[in-house]
C-alpha cells in the first residue's frame, strides 16, 4: 500500500461493498497499526435506512476493531482537520453524500454552477482528507448500469455521480467493483 492511499470500492445495492470495505480498512489497520475511522454519510430517513445503519454499526462492533465513527451527511470538508498520518478512513458512501449535498437547497440542483460547486466541493474534501491520512477508502454505489430514463433529476444525479467516480478512480491507488459479494479489482497492484 502506498502512503496516503486512496481506495475506491463500488458496486450495486446490497452487493457486499460495505462489508468488503470494512475488511480492507481493518486489514490495513492491522498491517500498519493505523487508527480506524468510519465516516457515515447516511441519515435514517425511514425504517429501512435505520436498519441498514444499525447493521453497519453492529458489523463494526463485531469486527473486534476499535472504530471512531463520524456522522457526516453533508459538508465532508469539515472533518479533514481531525485526521492525521496514522489514520485509516472508511467513507460510506459517496452516493449518499452527493444526494444530501445536492438537495440541501430545494431546486438549486437544476443550475449548472450549483452542480459544479457540489462536485468540486466533494472532490476537494476527499483530496484534503486523502492528503492527511494513511489511507482513505471510499464506498459508492453503481447506479449507472441501468437506463436512467427521462427524469431530469435522476439523469443529473447519475451524470454527476459518474463524473465523480471517474475523477476519484483517476487518483485512486486501487479500485474495486463488488458483485454478489465478490470483489473484482479494476485498478492497482493486487492486494
Amino acid at each position: 500500500m502506498a502512503e496516503g492511499s486512496l481506495i475506491f470500492i463500488s458496486g450495486g445495492v446490497r452487493s457486499g461493498k460495505s462489508s468488503f470495505a470494512e475488511k480492507v480498512a481493518a486489514d490495513l489497520a492491522k498491517q500498519t497499526g493505523g487508527n480506524l475511522h468510519y465516516i457515515a454519510a447516511g441519515k435514517a430517513y425511514d425504517s429501512e435506512m435505520e436498519a441498514r445503519i444499525q447493521r453497519h454499526k453492529e458489523d463494526r462492533r463485531k469486527s473486534g476493531m476499535s472504530w471512531i465513527t463520524w456522522e457526516q451527511p453533508a459538508r465532508l470538508a469539515e472533518l479533514s482537520e481531525f485526521f492525521g498520518e496514522n489514520d485509516i478512513i472508511l467513507f460510506d458512501c459517496l452516493t449518499t453524500l452527493l444526494n444530501n449535498e445536492l438537495f440541501l437547497a430545494e431546486d438549486l440542483w437544476r443550475k449548472q454552477d450549483f452542480q459544479e460547486k457540489v462536485s468540486s466541493g466533494i472532490l476537494q474534501a476527499i483530496a484534503e482528507i486523502h492528503q492527511r491520512c494513511k489511507a482513505i477508502i471510499i464506498v459508492s454505489n453503481e447506479v449507472l448500469n441501468e437506463l436512467i430514463g427521462g427524469n431530469k433529476l435522476v439523469f443529473t444525479y447519475g451524470e454527476m455521480l459518474g463524473r465523480l467516480h471517474q475523477k476519484i478512480v483517476e487518483v485512486a491507488y486501487q479500485a474495486y467493483l463488488v458483485e454478489a459479494g465478490i470483489p473484482i479489482q479494476m485498478k492497482g497492484e493486487p492486494a
